[in-house]
C-alpha cells in the first residue's frame, strides 16, 4: 500500500494537470529502444520489448483524447533512427506501426534526428504566438542530465543523440502556456534536469528521483525504493 501511494498521487496529479491545462499543443517526445546485441549481456537487460516507449505515449494519448476531446492537438516527436535500428533486429517494420498509431489517433507525427530537432520543434514548430505547448511530456531512456534518445543503441550504454540540459536555455519559455504541464517520465530527471528546465523555461518540469518502469497496461512507475516524482 505504501509503495501505491505515490503512484496514484501521480496520477491524479497528471490527471488533475491536464483537466486544468489552456487550450494549447499537447507534444509527447519518443526515444528510441536499446538493442539486444549490448543489453543482452546485462544483469538487468533494457527494452525486451520495441514499442516500451511508443506504447506508454498511445496510453497518454488515449487520455489526452479522453480529457480534452477529439479536437484536441496532439504532436508525437519521435526518435526515428532508434526504431530503423531496432527494426533490423526485430525484423519487423516499425515506423509502419508508429505511422498506424498517428492515424487511429489522428495526431501529427514529426520524425526527429537530435536536441536540436527537438528545441526547433518548441520553438518553431507552431506559430507560438497563437498556439502555445500545453503540455510537454518525455518517455524514453535519461539521465540526471539528459534525455538520451538512442541509449545503447549505436554505443553500449552510451548515446549519440540527446537533449542536454545545457542546451534548455535555447527553448523560448514564450512557447509554453500558463501553467503548462511538462513532465519526464524516464529516468533520474528530477535529479538535476528539472531544475535546469525550470531555470531555462520558467516552467515547472516532474521527474524521478530514482529509476522508472515502463509498463504494458499502465504508465511508467517507480521502481526505487526512496524514490520520488518532484518537479
Amino acid at each position: 500500500m505504501k509503495r501505491l501511494l505515490p503512484i496514484l498521487f501521480f496520477a491524479l496529479l497528471v490527471r488533475l494537470a491536464s483537466a486544468a491545462a489552456v487550450p494549447g499543443e499537447n507534444i509527447l517526445l519518443v526515444g528510441g529502444p536499446s538493442l539486444m546485441q549490448w543489453e543482452k549481456y546485462k544483469a538487468q537487460p533494457h527494452d525486451h520489448w520495441w514499442a516500451n516507449f511508443v506504447h506508454a505515449a498511445r496510453i497518454r494519448t488515449e487520455q489526452i483524447r479522453t480529457e480534452s476531446g477529439p479536437n484536441a492537438m496532439i504532436t508525437w516527436l519521435v526518435y526515428k533512427q532508434g526504431y530503423l535500428d531496432r527494426a533490423q533486429q526485430d525484423k519487423q517494420d516499425l515506423i509502419a506501426l508508429i505511422n498506424s498509431v498517428r492515424d487511429k489517433f489522428n495526431l501529427k507525427l514529426v520524425y526527429f534526428q537530435n536536441g536540436d530537432d527537438v528545441i526547433n520543434y518548441l520553438n518553431n514548430g507552431q506559430p507560438r504566438d497563437s498556439v502555445k505547448v500545453a503540455d510537454f511530456e518525455y518517455f524514453g531512456h535519461s539521465n540526471a542530465k539528459c534525455f538520451m534518445f538512442d541509449y545503447s543503441s549505436n554505443i553500449e550504454s552510451a548515446c549519440k543523440s540527446w537533449l542536454h540540459e545545457s542546451e534548455l536555455k535555447k527553448i523560448n519559455s514564450r512557447d509554453f502556456a500558463r501553467g503548462a504541464f511538462v513532465k519526464s517520465w524516464g529516468c533520474h530527471t528530477g535529479e538535476s534536469m528539472s531544475k535546469k528546465w525550470k531555470a531555462a523555461t520558467g516552467i515547472a518540469m516532474w521527474g524521478v528521483i530514482g529509476k522508472t518502469q515502463y509498463m504494458s497496461e499502465e504508465l511508467p512507475i517507480l521502481i526505487t525504493k526512496t524514490g520520488k516524482w518532484t518537479n
